[in-house]
C-alpha cells in the first residue's frame, strides 16, 4: 500500500493566517456559541447585568478556544489505501481497505474519513471513527463496482478532525492516489476447431505449430531424453557444460483480431451497447486464443497496436500467456472510439501478412468498406467475422444492407 505523507496540523496556515484558518473550521455548534455569547453581551451592556455579561463572555470565548486548541495540537496522522484487486471485469466488485494511524503522542479527537471516488464506481464513501489513541490504528474498507470498463481514480482521503465539544472542525487532505483498472467484460468461450491453427499431430505446444517459423541454431543446456546426437561440441567446450542444438524453432499458429473502433459505426453508448459488446467479445477471443498457445495481434481501424512487445505486434511464446493476456486486456480496458470513417488503415495492416486465422468485430459496413475488407483476407487464410445489425443495436441502415454485407 502507498502510505500517504504525514498530515499535520499546523501546515495548513497558509496565506490566509493561523486564525482565519482556525476560525473558518467552527461548527454549527460553534457558530451559535459565538453568535450567543454576543447577543448576551450585547444585552448584558443594555440591561446592565453583570452575571448575564459573565455568560455571554463564556459562551463566546468556548468555541475560539476550541478552535484555537485544535489548530495549535500537533496531530499527526497517517493514511494508506489497498485495493484488492488492482484489476477487476466490468461489473464486478473490488475492495478498498482505508488504514488511518496516529503517529503522535496525542490522543485525536473525533475523525472523519471521506475517500474520494468517482461516480462511476459508486456513492463516495464516508466513516466516523472515534478517538485514536497515541500509536494506534484504525482500519474500514468499502466495496466499489463499476459496469464500465477504463482507469477511475481513487483519492486523495480527506481526514476531519474536531474537537471534544464538537466547536470545531479542520479538514486534511492526503495526497497518496491509486487507480483502479475495470476491464472489458471476457466470456469463456468452448474449446473448438480453429482455422488457422496449424496442421500436425501430437499435444500441448506441439500442436500449437505454426505456418511460419525460423531455423533456431541457438544451443541450450542438455536435459534428460535429448538425442546425444545433437550435441554441440564447441559450444559445450566454450560453456563447460554439455549444450545441444536446436534445429529448427517450433511453428506456431497465429490470429489477427481486428476492432473496429469508428465512432460512426455504432449507435448509442453505456454497458449494454454494440461498441461495449464488440470490445468484450475482442477480450474473450484473444483471452481464449492465448489460452490455446496461439500467437495473437490487435489491430483497429487505426492500424495495429503494439499493446505487446514482439515480432510484427504478435504476442508470442516468449511471453506468459497470463501476461500477454493482462496487457492485451489493459489496451482494451481504455480503448474509445476513433474518428475515422474508413478500414484503409486496417487494410493496409491486414495486407502485410494475415497468417492464420483473422477474426474481426465490425459495426456498420457500407458496400465500398466491406469490399475493402473482404479483399484483405490473404490466400488460405480462415476468417470469422462478427457483423454489427444496425437496426437492432438502434442504428439506422438501409433495408437488406446486412445481408450483402455478410455475404
Amino acid at each position: 500500500p502507498a502510505l500517504a505523507p504525514v498530515a499535520e496540523d499546523h501546515e495548513e496556515g497558509g496565506a490566509r493566517g493561523p486564525l482565519r484558518t482556525a476560525f473558518a473550521g467552527l461548527t454549527t455548534r460553534g457558530r451559535s456559541f459565538l453568535a450567543a455569547g454576543v447577543a448576551a453581551g450585547v444585552c448584558a451592556y443594555v440591561l446592565g447585568q453583570g452575571e448575564l455579561l459573565r455568560v455571554g463572555v463564556l459562551l463566546a470565548v468556548l468555541p475560539l478556544v476550541a478552535a484555537t486548541v485544535l489548530f495549535r495540537t500537533r496531530h499527526r496522522v497517517t493514511g494508506s489505501r489497498r485495493l484488492s484487486p488492482l484489476r477487476v471485469q466490468a461489473g464486478e466488485e473490488a475492495r478498498v481497505h482505508l488504514r488511518v494511524e496516529n503517529v503522535s503522542r496525542l490522543t485525536t479527537g473525533l475523525l472523519m474519513l471521506q475517500d474520494r471516488v468517482p461516480y462511476q464506481l459508486g456513492p463516495r464513501p464516508r466513516f466516523v471513527l472515534d478517538r485514536v489513541e497515541a500509536a494506534g490504528r484504525r482500519e474500514v474498507s468499502y466495496r466499489v463496482r463499476s459496469d464500465m470498463r477504463g482507469h477511475f481514480p481513487l483519492g486523495p482521503l480527506q481526514l476531519r478532525l474536531s474537537d471534544p465539544f464538537g466547536m470545531c472542525e479542520l479538514s486534511r487532505s492526503f495526497s497518496a492516489r491509486d487507480t483502479l483498472t475495470v476491464l472489458p467484460a471476457v466470456v469463456p468461450l468452448p474449446a473448438s476447431g480453429l482455422g488457422g491453427q496449424a496442421p500436425g499431430a501430437g499435444g500441448g505446444r506441439q500442436r500449437a505449430l505454426s505456418f511460419t517459423g525460423e531455423d533456431d541454431v541457438i544451443p541450450r543446456g542438455y536435459r534428460h531424453g535429448d538425442d546425444l546426437r545433437r550435441v554441440h561440441w564447441r559450444s559445450t567446450a566454450r560453456y563447460g557444460e554439455l549444450m545441444v542444438r536446436r534445429e529448427e524453432q517450433p511453428r506456431r499458429s497465429r490470429c489477427t483480431v481486428l476492432l473496429d473502433t469508428r465512432r460512426g459505426a455504432y449507435a448509442g453508448g453505456g454497458p449494454d451497447s454494440a461498441f461495449e459488446w464488440a470490445v468484450s467479445g475482442t477480450a474473450s477471443v484473444l483471452t481464449h486464443l492465448l489460452e490455446r498457445e496461439m500467437d495473437v495481434r490487435l489491430i483497429t481501424d487505426e492500424g495495429a497496436l503494439d499493446a505487446v512487445p514482439g515480432s510484427d505486434g504478435f504476442a508470442t511464446a516468449r511471453h506468459e500467456a497470463a501476461e500477454a493476456a493482462g496487457a492485451l486486456l489493459d489496451v482494451l480496458a481504455v480503448i474509445d472510439h476513433s474518428a475515422g470513417t474508413d478500414l484503409a488503415a486496417a487494410h493496409d495492416a491486414l495486407h502485410g501478412g494475415t497468417e492464420g486465422l483473422l477474426v474481426a468485430f465490425l459495426g456498420a459496413l457500407d458496400a465500398e468498406q466491406t469490399a475493402l475488407l473482404a479483399g484483405a483476407r490473404g490466400r488460405g487464410a480462415s476468417a470469422v467475422a462478427f457483423l454489427l445489425d444496425g437496426p437492432e443495436w438502434g442504428l439506422p441502415a438501409e433495408p437488406g444492407q446486412a445481408e450483402p454485407a455478410a455475404a
